[in-house]
């Protein structure tokens, strides 16, 4: 016989050792609703399920239907010949696929945009990902939010936006700079946070090439993105569709010859400039201007061995590095699966638990800092302010 919603409750009221009535009282529901929901006079709210789920430590999903979580399998291919440990990459994704499965049960997953087309009658990878890069960049400007030079956190709000891309900038295993996974219901991209900001976000744009042109229908965990280095193609494309992203051939063309007419031959400080201007590393731009045939091997070899800080510095603009730099190494969420997760507790619909689980807090912490009156926190917290905080009091 089939286990119904009622014996996957009744499962986590044994498992809670506590009688009916006392379980009642610990998921907000009173002893005769809960004994109706048991016998199917009334139906479980998604609230009582969340709660349930919540108590007993397991999913609304699981409640419904019996289904275990969802559990990535990283047997995908990795950039480099090692395969990261499998564990501690699924416990980071399934923060995220457990959100979107939440999303998913109350009905407020968003829809998921169309993406752009790949041109496989290209022959070549690297034109696939050239032309992939000219449509998603149309796409990401269509938002407002995205043009090239902008910072990293505008091309994160772009993809999501245009694309349904969701962002996330959170610590992974040693050695893992990215995972990317696409499903019916869910585009995700996780990078690890970095101390070398321009890598991190050509490694975006790399995932974000991958997303576009559905390479990730398997979980993929990249290790080192090494541009030139690489053999497997969609990897090739990944990165060619990377740097047409972020240094387009008629802007950079534009700049150049702006530049040069006004400095002449391109020098390291005019160089610098360039460099703070599209935000990418010394060393990727350099080649990107030999590509385009605007510099020699010479002048390449000479100015990819600075530094973006470097750069920074020769541009008077060490502060923009500082603010980039702190971006970078700082963790950052999905604004719109948080918000989601939020409306859908305030609605009344479900509990902070998976709101919790997605920014890697305590619930109780959470509940604290959304309903300080809980526990008469906003007093102690007032007064912690008053403690600490000088006030100038004429």
């Amino acid at each position: 016989m089939d286990e119904t919603v009622s014996d996957r409750v009744r499962r986590v009221m044994e498992a809670a050792s506590v009688s009916q009535a006392a379980f009642a009282e610990r998921v907000r529901l009173t002893p005769d609703k809960l004994s109706k929901s048991l016998t199917g006079v009334r139906r479980f709210t998604s609230l009582d399920l969340a709660l349930i789920a919540e108590a007993g430590d397991t999913t609304v999903d699981w409640l419904l239907t019996g289904r275990a979580p969802s559990q990535p399998s990283f047997a995908a291919r990795t950039t480099d010949e090692s395969v990261p440990e499998r564990d501690k990459v699924d416990q980071v994704a399934q923060r995220y696929t457990a959100a979107y499965e939440v999303l998913e049960l109350l009905g407020r997953l968003p829809k998921l945009p169309a993406l752009p087309d790949v041109r496989t009658e290209l022959a070549l990878h690297i034109d696939q990902g050239r032309q992939l890069a000219e449509d998603a960049a149309r796409g990401l400007a269509a938002t407002g939010e995205w043009a090239t030079g902008r910072e990293t956190d505008a091309l994160i709000a772009a993809c999501a936006k245009a694309y349904g891309v969701d962002v996330a900038i959170t610590a992974l295993p040693d050695g893992v700079n990215g995972v990317t996974w696409q499903t019916d219901t869910f585009r995700l991209v996780l990078v690890s946070p970095s101390s070398v900001w321009t890598r991190q976000r050509f490694t975006l744009a790399h995932e974000l090439g991958h997303i576009l042109a559905r390479d990730a229908q398997d979980p993929m965990v990249e290790k080192r993105i090494r541009p030139g280095r690489v053999k497997d193609l969609t990897e090739v494309r990944a990165n060619a569709f990377a740097s047409h992203l972020l240094m387009p051939a008629p802007e950079v063309e534009k700049r150049f010859t702006q530049v040069v007419a006004a400095d002449g031959p391109l020098g390291r400080d005019a160089f610098a400039r360039l460099v703070v201007e599209f935000k990418v590393s010394p060393s990727a731009l350099a080649v990107r201007l030999g590509q385009l045939g605007l510099i020699d091997k010479d002048v390449r070899d000479r100015l990819r061995v600075l530094t973006a800080e470097t750069c920074h510095l020769m541009a008077g603009a060490a502060a923009e590095f500082q603010r980039q730099l702190a971006w970078a190494e700082a963790r950052q969420f999905p604004a719109r699966i948080a918000d989601q997760l939020f409306s859908g507790y305030t609605a009344g619909e479900t509990t902070l638990r998976p709101l919790a689980s997605l920014l890697g807090v305590e619930v109780d912490w959470l509940h604290d800092v959304l309903e300080p009156e809980r526990k008469g926190a906003a007093d102690a917290q007032a007064s912690d302010l008053d403690a600490k905080d000088p006030v100038f009091t004429p």
